[in-house]
């Protein structure tokens, strides 16, 4: 994506349209006042709508108008600085008044959100969404490809004092109680996929699986299946806590003559 292309895309986001994005990067680039007909010509605002356009600018305070020497209307921008701070409040103003309303209108569900994951950015997103919705604890079992891009948000929960608990299969710098888990590769071998789970606050919870340049999963907020998401990794961590006190040999050893412990190992 182009720089222009990028911030036509984030100028949108954030309220404006399609044609007030164009129009508002075409002043910025100008360097000094031009009329509408310039507009058009640099934004590709059709000359039909290109005044309304930046009419709508200068009522959102985003352009200013400016007498001409010919007596005609110039169009200067709200500096970009400026903007963006305007913008900045204006966005944390909304999210402050959304933060004590929008829970007045939010009706009980009849059933708790399940919805199915397709894609790794789909997955991904909604795995950060449930870490930024963490403030108690969070359980997440992953692997380093996936923690990469999840460790920013990790580490902002860890911040806000969510508890955080981690199996990673390979090295990891996140924070909280982490453990690496001690064979990794035949845990992929065994499942064929790289499996992730994340369950923020025992509440909601994704798990789901990357492989063959594939990724499919599920989100769920049924605070039953996180909660056995979560006993999922505190189990992991606990065998891979037990294996660290009496040895690897020792619990091998287990697996393979304890009989309850050999059926739960049978497919």
């Amino acid at each position: 994506m182009t720089p222009v292309r990028d911030v036509l895309e984030h100028l949108q986001r954030l309220g404006m349209s399609g044609y007030e994005a164009k129009a508002y990067v075409a002043l910025v680039a100008a360097g000094r006042p031009i009329n509408g007909y310039e507009v058009a010509k640099r934004s590709g605002v059709p000359r039909s709508t290109v005044y309304e356009t930046l009419g709508k600018l200068v009522a959102r305070g985003a352009a200013y108008e400016r007498r001409g020497e010919t007596d005609a209307t110039d169009y200067l921008p709200l500096p970009p600085e400026a903007l963006i701070e305007r913008l900045r409040r204006e966005f944390d103003g909304s999210l402050a008044a959304l933060e004590e309303a929008l829970p007045a209108v939010v009706a009980e569900p009849e059933a708790h959100l399940l919805h199915s994951l397709t894609d790794a950015e789909a997955m991904l997103t909604r795995a950060e969404d449930v870490i930024a919705g963490a403030s108690r604890d969070l359980f997440l079992s992953a692997w380093p490809q996936e923690t990469r891009r999840l460790a920013p948000h990790v580490r902002a929960a860890a911040g806000r004092g969510a508890e955080v608990s981690v199996i990673s299969f390979g090295e990891s710098d996140l924070p909280g109680s982490v453990h690496e888990h001690r064979h990794p590769d035949a845990v992929l071998d065994d499942l064929g996929y790289r499996l992730i789970v994340v369950v923020g606050d025992r509440r909601e919870a994704v798990v789901g699986g990357f492989g063959d340049g594939a990724a499919w999963g599920v989100y769920t907020a049924d605070p039953a299946v996180a909660l056995m998401a979560a006993e999922y990794v505190r189990q992991d961590i606990a065998l891979q806590t037990l294996a660290d006190h009496i040895g690897p040999e020792e619990l091998e050893r287990l697996f393979t003559t304890e009989p309850g412990l050999r059926r739960l190992l049978r497919r």
